[in-house]
């Protein structure tokens, strides 16, 4: 690893240890409150505990740069800023589902230059930095480097998302139907591990449609570093749209293209439709 934000995520990895000891003990234990966020969206004490800690920990050995929450919003001015999602898939945590980890990303300026994403109940964890390859394994001395697949068709490809309500209120519903047939196969692993099953090959796409950037920032340097690129469905930077298509990289454009909007229609409807 070279020099340059190894030592970032050296502490990423320390800051997920100690993260991953709290939540895996609520986790076994059902030991919990569940509240509901105004979006109606859950959140536990797990989630605002966990977060608490990160800052907590990043306050003390990085106290001069910013942070950015999901639970907390963001404090600090500093180019450098750390994004955190305490316990992305909530949801499953909730339920006893073990999909779920703590994602810690760290942006220099408007690039996102290292990361670490844990998933304590699936024994998980990814790490990336910026020219130091995408890794995973239980720990920093114990990782093997991961790499894309090499699948160039969409008829051979393998996608990945999280549900399809999204889909529907971007007006894209039609086109993400018709992408995940075109695929070989389609299965919903959702949130992060969609990302990480990329970055390792297991598969070859993955998309969601409304994103926050701390859904977002942990997954990025991960499937990039690993070979694949990650854009928002427009093609453009996917912590600007707040949204996510990610691939191996060959089948990229003909994803962005088989998701783009239907072009609007050049006259009114009610003159081109016949029964109106």
């Amino acid at each position: 690893m070279t020099a340059e934000y190894s030592e970032d995520v050296r502490l990423a990895h320390v800051i997920a240890d100690q993260v991953d000891a709290l939540t895996m003990a609520k986790f076994r234990s059902m030991d919990f409150t569940v509240e509901s966020k105004p979006d109606l969206t859950p959140v536990t004490d797990v989630d605002r505990g966990a977060e608490d800690l990160v800052r907590a920990l990043l306050g003390r050995h990085r106290s001069r740069d910013a942070v950015l929450g999901e639970e907390g919003g963001e404090t600090g001015h500093s180019s450098r800023k750390w994004v955190i999602d305490p316990i992305d898939g909530t949801k499953n945590f909730v339920r006893g589902v073990p999909v779920w980890a703590t994602l810690i990303g760290l942006m220099d300026g408007d690039q996102v230059v290292a990361s670490v994403v844990s998933a304590p109940a699936l024994q998980r964890r990814w790490w990336a930095s910026k020219g130091n390859g995408a890794w995973t394994g239980r720990s920093l001395s114990q990782g093997k480097r991961i790499s894309v697949s090499k699948v160039d068709a969409l008829e051979d490809a393998s996608l990945s998302y999280s549900s399809l309500n999204g889909w529907a209120d971007r007006g894209q519903f039609e086109q993400f139907l018709r992408l995940t047939v075109s695929c070989w196969r389609s299965r919903a692993y959702g949130d992060f591990w969609s990302y990480m099953l990329l970055a390792e090959g297991a598969v070859d796409i993955a998309a969601e449609p409304d994103l926050e950037p701390w859904d977002l920032a942990a997954l990025i340097p991960i499937v990039t570093e690993a070979g694949g690129r990650f854009t928002g469905v427009r093609g453009g930077d996917p912590m600007a749209e707040r949204c996510a298509v990610a691939t191996n990289g060959a089948l990229h454009e003909r994803v962005l293209e088989a998701l783009a909007p239907a072009p609007a229609p050049t006259q009114p409807v009610r003159e081109t439709h016949p029964y109106l």
